[in-house]
């Protein structure tokens, strides 16, 4: 629905001054800006380095930038600072050398910087591929013998910018002045989180399959239909049986070599040559419908023109128009749905110096800080979440000083603790053994409740009136059958924020839709701009769509609760995963609706940078490279020990170099490939020349500069033992880390000091509840699960 003109923008009483250049930086200012901030930009002489980045569009002022409108809606633009003090955040996106003290004061003060304000990395020259091939998000996407696929764009750089909307609304919430650092390169860590902590029990997931396969399962990809692609996730066995039933294969969905989906991979060939000619026969739209009768975790992958057309997106307002001088075109909204205080749809984009010389509006007095501590201590979070999405809210919340209580059901526990049904997995306690749930879970408590009964109910809404927020993540309509959703928990406790996170909004004819991190990823219409032009389109992670929605779950809790700070109201959040997604497209669909055309599939290759790839390294290591400006073409071509290059007036400028490029990508390859990939970065970065190793994710553990920040932080774990975990992507500038104040819970753990000592429920009562199965500490096997729930 269009937004209410009369609605509160819930963050109007904030002012907020960006400098420096990069994405990141222009994007946590967009959130502010976007959500009713004061968001004031100071560009340099000759104007904000992003005012040149693409896609451009021709206005009568000549091409200017539509990424830099949509990054800029809303905001104010100076060329100096007179005029501008007192400010609540400032946003300092130059590198950490050029950082001075000749800015007006700030309450809040956040560095935003490729790889933070220390460490070995601490001024490497960067682009948003070279970051993100040392977080090890790339090095696992594309062909089996390479080299890894690159996906261009501003996605890493969405994710450094959410990260540090995070942080400075949290130092908000406590009201007390800080000064922070935050790190791109740690922020998409996260990304590869699940592959880190799963390849240390299944080495598979670190290994290349080819386009559009992925460990742990399979199919996960996207495939050609009569008309059109369909992007498929199978993962449970039910799906497999589904699926094949679907397709007209049900005696393969049986077969006991597919049951599990390392299984299903190792035979990809053999059972590709089945579906693959069988999906050929319905268009991609057909097989979606019955995917959705069917609850199949399936979506039509759009291209840019189909994405923008598509009528639940539409209904939503997920695209919103930007004004940039006489010239309009769309671009994606915030996808923090604030149900009370909705952000602003679409904007205008300020001319460079147009704020010049004038004031800043009044605002509303400030509220008292709380004490100073970790900045969300005081706060409690009730977490019904499973899986990665939920839970890396959650944790980040938890980092970030909230206390957050896990709800957990003995009859079903989070499913990262395992879905293994045989008996020795409950006799043993190996759901007690996943990593991927430690590293999720972190810093927070845990009980068990069985929400079915009305005993586990009734105690939920104890517990919620006793709490500040509330994160779910279950299919849209299990809540209301229990009587547990927004309706019914805003009783308990008026001033409530929740957030809910279904695939496609709450909403609309998709509401339902299964999803995994794929799906989403699939239906955002990013492997169609991603990969080689004859590839299909290509899925570039495992499960994009989770870590990306978490993150973006968590930006809205913390919009929502300092809206309720200024105003004591509370408010439901319907956060669409597959929106989160948007804004990691959002250079092609601004392409699309600008020039009518979202430009070529370029692979590995930018539409600016010339040359841009990845390229072989010896011992099997690949390394990611970028001409970021005409200047450094010399100085690489001097590393690579080719000056006959740098001395072709041909090749002075990108465009000339685009003409042979072929030839200067062999060249580049025939040096590195002599080399190991971080002697190369070495080399390459003492010129000044961006360029990153591409680490698998668990070699991140060995990784130089995260090991001399203090990134990966040791704990002791009951089951698991010792492991290490990664740090929070911000930390107070000067300082560590926060810390890891305790491991994940083990089932139930908590139950005693939360239902005990929190909710006062004295020892008599907890064991009724214990010996009636409504609270536990030890999950119940699926036998006996389908055994009370037959006996009832």
């Amino acid at each position: 629905m269009p937004r209410d003109p009369e609605a509160a923008l819930p963050l109007r009483h904030l002012r907020v001054l960006e400098r420096g250049g990069g994405v990141a930086t222009a994007y946590a200012g967009k959130l502010f800006s976007d959500f009713g901030a004061q968001v004031t930009v100071l560009e340099p002489p000759g104007g904000h380095p992003l005012r040149a980045e693409p896609p451009l569009v021709d206005t009568p002022e000549g091409p200017q930038s539509a990424l830099f409108a949509w990054l800029s809606t809303n905001k104010r633009s100076v060329t100096r600072l007179d005029g501008i003090d007192d400010c609540d955040v400032l946003l300092d996106g130059r590198p950490p050398a050029e950082r001075d003290a000749a800015s007006p004061s700030a309450t809040i003060t956040a560095g935003i910087s490729w790889f933070g304000d220390g460490g070995p990395y601490r001024d490497f020259a960067a682009t948003d591929a070279t970051c993100r091939a040392l977080s090890g998000i790339l090095i696992g996407t594309g062909p089996v013998e390479g080299p890894p696929s690159i996906l261009g764009g501003i996605a890493g750089a969405v994710v450094g910018g959410i990260a540090a909307f995070n942080a400075v609304a949290a130092a908000l919430l406590s009201g007390a002045p800080r000064r922070l650092e935050v790190s791109i390169h740690e922020a998409n860590v996260a990304i590869a989180e699940y592959q880190a902590a799963q390849a240390i029990t299944h080495p598979m997931v670190e290994r290349r399959h080819g386009v559009n396969r992925f460990a742990p399962s399979c199919p996960l990809g996207v495939y050609p239909c009569r008309e059109g692609w369909l992007g498929v996730t199978i993962v449970t066995p039910a799906q497999f049986r589904s699926f094949c039933d679907m397709i007209g294969a049900p005696e393969v969905g049986h077969d006991p070599r597919f049951v599990v989906g390392f299984d299903r991979l190792a035979h990809v060939a053999e059972l590709e040559a089945l579906f693959v000619p069988r999906l050929r026969e319905r268009t991609a739209e057909e097989w979606f419908e019955e995917a959705l009768r069917r609850r199949l975790p399936f979506a039509v992958v759009p291209d840019m023109a189909r994405l923008l057309a598509t009528p639940t997106h539409r209904a939503r307002d997920a695209f919103a128009t930007v004004q940039l001088g006489e010239r309009q075109f769309e671009g994606p909204t915030l996808p923090q749905r604030l149900t009370r205080t909705p952000p602003l749809t679409g904007g205008r984009a300020p001319r460079p110096g147009e704020h010049d010389g004038q004031p800043l509006p009044e605002r509303p007095r400030r509220k008292p800080a709380r004490p100073a501590g970790l900045p969300l201590a005081g706060l409690r979070i009730v977490d019904l979440s499973m899986g990665w999405a939920g839970p890396l809210c959650t944790r980040q919340l938890a980092d970030l000083g909230a206390e957050v209580v896990k709800v957990e059901a003995c009859q079903y526990p989070d499913w990262w603790r395992g879905v293994d049904p045989r008996p020795a997995f409950f006799a043993e306690r190996q759901y007690e053994r996943d990593l991927r749930f430690g590293v999720l879970n972190r810093n927070k408590a845990g009980i068990t409740l069985d929400l079915t009964t009305p005993e586990g109910a009734a105690l939920l809404k104890r517990l919620v009136r006793e709490a500040d927020a509330v994160v779910e993540n279950y299919a849209r309509e299990v809540l209301p059958k229990l009587g547990l959703d927004y309706p019914a928990l805003v009783q308990e406790r008026p001033d409530l924020v929740m957030v809910s996170m279904p695939a496609f909004g709450g909403s609309g004819p998709w509401r339902d839709a299964r999803a995994y991190g794929s799906t989403l990823e699939h239906a955002s219409g990013l492997p169609s701009v991603s990969g080689n032009a004859d590839w299909p389109p290509t899925t570039n992670q495992l499960a994009y769509g989770d870590p990306i929605g978490g993150l973006n779950a968590a930006a809205a809790v913390l919009t929502a609760l300092l809206h309720r700070r200024e105003t004591g109201e509370g408010q439901h959040i319907d956060l669409a995963q597959v929106e989160c997604m948007f804004p990691l497209v959002a250079p092609w669909i601004l392409a699309q609706s600008a020039n009518g055309s979202a430009g070529p599939r370029l692979g590995n290759r930018h539409p600016r940078m010339v040359p841009h790839g990845c390229f072989p390294c010896s011992g099997e290591g690949w390394i990611a490279l970028a001409v970021t400006e005409d200047a450094a073409w010399p100085r690489l071509c001097a590393v690579i020990g080719r000056e006959d290059l740098a001395a072709d007036p041909a090749l002075a400028k990108a465009r000339g170099r685009r003409a042979r490029e072929a030839e200067i990508e062999a060249a580049i390859a025939a040096w590195t490939t002599e080399r190991e990939a971080d002697a190369a970065m070495a080399a390459l970065q003492s010129a000044g020349i961006a360029a990153g190793a591409l680490r698998w994710p668990t070699g991140l553990v060995r990784d130089p500069h995260l090991r001399a920040r203090g990134f990966w932080q040791p704990v002791e774990r009951p089951w698991l033992g010792h492991h290490d975990q990664p740090s929070a992507p911000f930390r107070e500038a000067g300082g560590g880390p926060y810390a890891i104040r305790r491991p994940a819970p083990t089932l139930g753990e908590d139950n005693d000091a939360v239902l005990g000592g929190l909710l006062g429920l004295p020892p008599a009562e907890r064991a009724a509840l214990a010996a009636a199965g409504i609270i536990g500490t030890e999950a119940i096997p699926v036998a006996q699960r389908k055994s009370r729930a037959a006996g009832q």
